[in-house]
């Protein structure tokens, strides 16, 4: 039974009660159809309003910590993180001591609101495209 909507799942997908051992189905007329068809509409049209309603609740509770993104503009000066450049990084004598943020980098296009184009110099071998959690506002 769903705790959602009280219905047993088997009858939210075919409209009637599992049928447990050895029943003789009955011949049905067409006005039957119809029928089980309307009910089955009223249930999906419920089982909607009920799940929508959830819905609406789970992303509050999930998007109640969320916390406000910095909006980048073309032309702002960032930081790029070295997670992904670790491999460039290798020369350095410990990790523990390495900066976390490297370079001076300019933002050439916004491409969405979480992923940017960056201005890198041809010795920075990743993709220009990055995520910005992957980088920092450089400020002065």
């Amino acid at each position: 039974m769903s705790l959602t909507t009280n219905l047993l799942l088997f009858k939210v997908n075919y409209g009637r009660e599992p049928i447990i051992g050895f029943e003789i189905r009955k011949k049905r007329k067409y006005a039957k159809a119809e029928e089980f068809v309307k009910e089955m509409k009223e249930i999906h049209e419920k089982a909607k309003v009920v799940l929508k309603k959830l819905q609406k609740e789970m992303k509050k509770y999930a998007n109640r910590n969320k916390k406000k993104s910095v909006e980048y503009k073309v032309g702002d000066i960032v930081l790029l993180s070295i997670k992904d450049l670790t491999w460039q990084m290798m020369n350095r004598k410990t990790e523990k001591l390495t900066e976390k943020f490297v370079g001076l980098y300019k933002i050439k296009k916004i491409i969405l609101e979480n992923t940017v184009k960056l201005e890198l110099p041809v010795l920075v071998k990743i993709h220009l495209v990055v995520n910005v959690s992957r980088i920092a506002m450089y400020q002065k």
